[in-house]
C-alpha cells in the first residue's frame, strides 16, 4: 500500500526553552544594617561593607556589624567575598533550615541558632502554635556578621541593648554572637511559658467533667512541642563547646556570658522535655475519658432497652392470638396488664437509677 505523506505539525518548530536570565539583586537590599563599633561605640555615619571592614582594620580593637536578611545566593556571595568567609558556611547560610550547629573555619566562627515565635491560638482549634526561623551568626577578628530568615525574632532591639554596654563591646566581635545567643535563648524562654499556658488550660479542660476537648487539639499541641524541641535541643552542644573549649576564640569574660546563656537553655531544654510527657499523659487522659463516656452511654442504651423490654414482651405474648387465655374476656384484664407494665417499668427505673446506670 503506498505510504501516506507526513503532515505538517501543527505546533510549530521545536525550539530549546531559554531559562529566563536572573535579574541581580543588590547586595544593599539584604542589608538591614552596618555598622563599626571603635572601644565600645559606634562609629558616626553610614558605611557599605567595604567602607566598613576598612575602617575597622585600622584600630586593633575595631570590628564592623553587619546584619542580613534573607539574603540570595548573590548578595551573600558578594559580602563572602568581602570577609573572606568559608564556601560551606556560606551555601548553610543562604539555604536555611539549618540544625544548629558551631563550626570554625580558621579564626571565623560560624554558629547556627533556630528561632521559634509563639502564634496566638484557639486551644480547642487544630492550628499552627510554633513558628521557627534561623539566625546565623559569623565572628571573625575584625567582623560579626550576622544573618536571620523569617519575620520574627528582629535584632534591632539587640544591637541597641549593647550599644548600650561599651564595656561589653569592647570585647570585640564575640560580644556580637553572645547577645544574639542570648535573645534566641530568652525567645525560647519566652515561647516555653506560653506553651506552659497552653497545656495548663488543655490539662484543665480535660479533667473538667462536663467540657469535651477534642483529642486532635491535643495531637497538635504535641507535634508543635515536637518542633519546638527540635529547634531548641539541638543549640546546647553548640553553647557548651563555646564555654568550656580553651581552644575556641572566647575572651574569658564572654565565656562567663555564655555560661549563663547555656543555663538558661539548660533549663528551657528540660521545660520542654516535661511538656512532652505531660501531653502524652493529657493524651492518655483523653482516651479513658472518652471511653468512659462511651461505657457510660452504652450502660444508658441498655437500661432504657431493658426497660423497653417488658412491654415488649408482654405485647408479644398477648398478640399470639390465643383462645383459651382466661383474662382476655375479662372487662378488667386491659387496665391490669397496662397497670402491671407501668409497675415493672417502674421499678426497672429505679433500680438503674440506684445503681447509676441512668
Amino acid at each position: 500500500m503506498p505510504s501516506l505523506p507526513q503532515m505538517p505539525s501543527f505546533r510549530g518548530p521545536s525550539r530549546p526553552a531559554t531559562p529566563r536570565p536572573r535579574i541581580p539583586v543588590p547586595t544593599a537590599r539584604a542589608i538591614v544594617d552596618c555598622g563599626v563599633y571603635v572601644d565600645g561605640k559606634r562609629l558616626p555615619g553610614h558605611f557599605t561593607p567595604q567602607q566598613a571592614l576598612a575602617e575597622a582594620g585600622k584600630t586593633e580593637d575595631g570590628f564592623v556589624w553587619l546584619g542580613l536578611h534573607d539574603p540570595d545566593e548573590g548578595q551573600m556571595s558578594d559580602v563572602a567575598q568581602i570577609f573572606g568567609l568559608h564556601p560551606l558556611a556560606v551555601e548553610d547560610t543562604v539555604h536555611g533550615r539549618q540544625r544548629p550547629k558551631l563550626e570554625r573555619y580558621d579564626n571565623t566562627l560560624f554558629l547556627v541558632m533556630r528561632t521559634v515565635s509563639y502564634i496566638e491560638h484557639d486551644i480547642h482549634a487544630i492550628s499552627e502554635i510554633v513558628e521557627t526561623g534561623d539566625i546565623m551568626a559569623f565572628t571573625g577578628a575584625h567582623f560579626a556578621i550576622t544573618v536571620r530568615h523569617g519575620e520574627h525574632t528582629g535584632l534591632a532591639g539587640v544591637r541597641r541593648e549593647l550599644e548600650g554596654k561599651p564595656d561589653q563591646l569592647r570585647l570585640g566581635p564575640v560580644s556580637v554572637l553572645h547577645a544574639v545567643a542570648d535573645h534566641v535563648v530568652d525567645s525560647y524562654v519566652d515561647v516555653a511559658e506560653s506553651v506552659e499556658s497552653d497545656i495548663d488550660e488543655m490539662e484543665e479542660a480535660v479533667f473538667t467533667p462536663a467540657s469535651k476537648v477534642g483529642i486532635g487539639a491535643i495531637y497538635q499541641l504535641k507535634r508543635e512541642v515536637v518542633e519546638l524541641r527540635r529547634a531548641v535541643s539541638p543549640l546546647g552542644q553548640p553553647l557548651q563547646y563555646l564555654v568550656h573549649n580553651q581552644e575556641m576564640p572566647v575572651p574569658k569574660e564572654i565565656r562567663r556570658y555564655l555560661r549563663d546563656v547555656a543555663d538558661h537553655h539548660t533549663n528551657v531544654t528540660e521545660h520542654i522535655a516535661y511538656f512532652d510527657e505531660s501531653l502524652s499523659g493529657l493524651v492518655n487522659a483523653a482516651l479513658a475519658k472518652i471511653s468512659v463516656q462511651q461505657n457510660t452511654d452504652m450502660r444508658k442504651i441498655a437500661a432504657y432497652a431493658a426497660m423497653a423490654a417488658v412491654p415488649t414482651m408482654i405485647a408479644g405474648v398477648y398478640g399470639m392470638n390465643f383462645d383459651y387465655m382466661w383474662e382476655l374476656h375479662q372487662p378488667w384484664a386491659y387496665p391490669v396488664v397496662v397497670a402491671a407494665m407501668v409497675v415493672l417499668c417502674a421499678a426497672l427505673f429505679r433500680s438503674f437509677r440506684r445503681n447509676k446506670w441512668i
